[in-house]
């Protein structure tokens, strides 16, 4: 029987990984993305954060959207649909992409993944079957959404490649950053793109739903030298905030979400100008992007060094008199690779040159009180942690 047609006695669906992760999860704390149970944590976030900086961590990342995009005006279709442009794409590349609305205002990001000029699969963090097929109007394309018919893991850490290289999973080595291929582990053929959402080296798995637990069986088939953990959301959060990384619905509110104007994003306003290609034809939201540009922005995404090791989750920013609130901070964490306390928020125009000082109210809950707490911050990139491996061709092994 359909999955999607049992979904009411089955309120939260389970990813062809549940049997495997729910042995790993004694923590017993799981959280509901995009219809599916996956674990929040296993044991601890940071235990699951160390292997991902240290070892290799997997994650679960089956309940992502993944669409189908098929026919000969494929490529134009993307290219009307995001912000960049996409003639030059090669076949096995993969790449990042926003789409907006025609006010230019984002309405969610993924990666685009190119088989050939007239087949594509994206995939994103919301559901944009919708979206994809207004903007589709007028192309001679077929889209279909796929979700339930890929199982997918997130391999992340400075041994993946190592791992996968011990699995006889050839020449993975030599697969660049945004780069797919097929490859044979313990006898399975899959589909392996080094890609991910952590800033450091690593890759994304993508199988049959059949083939999943000989896939997450093989990855861990090494534990007894390396260590290899099941890690999180909360582990991926962690990392994701280190490498400057934006969540839709997170780190802003998606355009077809919002209750409230002021509450979209641009590129722009996301420090993310050079995902926009305005030389490039038409695309949704051009127009509207041209005049922010020659405009300039009122705020903007940027990166905080926060005073003290209290995490400013959803503090709002002040200036330095304490007197005009310029910002909020959208996530927030104790880093134990930078030893430090950072963030990412957003600011008026006048505070997001680098090295301007804030000042941010923190609420932190201390035996079933808030104490607040006044914290200096410091504007730096928002990209906090920059490791060479991520980007090493060929990957350490």
């Amino acid at each position: 029987m359909n999955q999607t047609n049992i979904s009411y006695k089955q309120p939260l669906l389970e990813t062809p990984f549940h049997a495997k992760t729910q042995e790993r999860c004694y923590a017993h704390d799981w959280h509901r993305w995009a219809g599916y149970k996956v674990a929040k944590q296993y044991t601890s976030a940071e235990l699951e954060y160390t292997a991902i900086r240290n070892t290799a961590g997997v994650i679960d990342i089956t309940p992502m959207h993944k669409y189908s995009v098929q026919g000969k005006d494929a490529k134009k279709f993307i290219n009307k649909l995001i912000t960049r442009n996409v003639d030059n794409i090669q076949p096995k590349q993969v790449v990042y992409a926003l789409w907006c609305n025609e006010d230019g205002f984002v309405v969610d990001d993924g990666t685009i993944f190119c088989f050939d000029e007239n087949n594509f699969r994206i995939c994103s963090g919301e559901r944009n079957l919708n979206w994809f097929e207004d903007t589709a109007i007028g192309f001679d394309v077929i889209i279909e959404d796929i979700s339930h018919s890929i199982a997918a893991l997130a391999f992340q850490g400075p041994l993946s490649c190592k791992i996968l290289h011990m699995l006889n999973a050839k020449n993975i080595e030599n697969l660049k950053p945004f780069c797919f291929d097929q490859f044979t582990i313990n006898n399975q053929e899959i589909t392996i793109s080094r890609t991910g959402f952590s800033g450091d080296l690593g890759y994304e798995l993508w199988c049959e739903p059949l083939q999943a637990h000989n896939v997450w069986d093989a990855l861990f088939s090494f534990n007894k030298d390396y260590k290899i953990l099941a890690a999180g959301l909360d582990a991926l959060e962690m990392v994701r905030v280190e490498a400057g990384f934006i969540v839709v619905n997170a780190d802003l509110i998606a355009a077809e979400h919002a209750l409230r104007p002021n509450r979209m994003r641009t590129p722009y306003e996301l420090g993310l100008a050079w995902m926009v290609n305005l030389d490039k034809e038409f695309f949704s939201g051009k127009e509207a992007l041209i005049k922010q540009k020659n405009k300039g922005v009122e705020k903007k995404l940027i990166g905080l060094d926060v005073q003290g090791d209290k995490p400013a989750v959803g503090s709002v920013l002040y200036n330095e008199s304490k007197n005009k609130d310029i910002g909020i901070v959208t996530a927030a964490m104790w880093s134990p690779s930078l030893k430090s306390n950072i963030a990412m928020g957003y600011v008026d125009k006048e505070f997001m040159k680098l090295g301007s000082k804030v000042l941010a109210e923190i609420y932190h809950p201390e035996e079933l009180e808030y104490r607040k707490i006044w914290a200096q911050c410091k504007v730096v990139k928002k990209q906090f942690i920059t490791l060479e491996r991520r980007n090493a061709v060929p990957a350490l092994i």
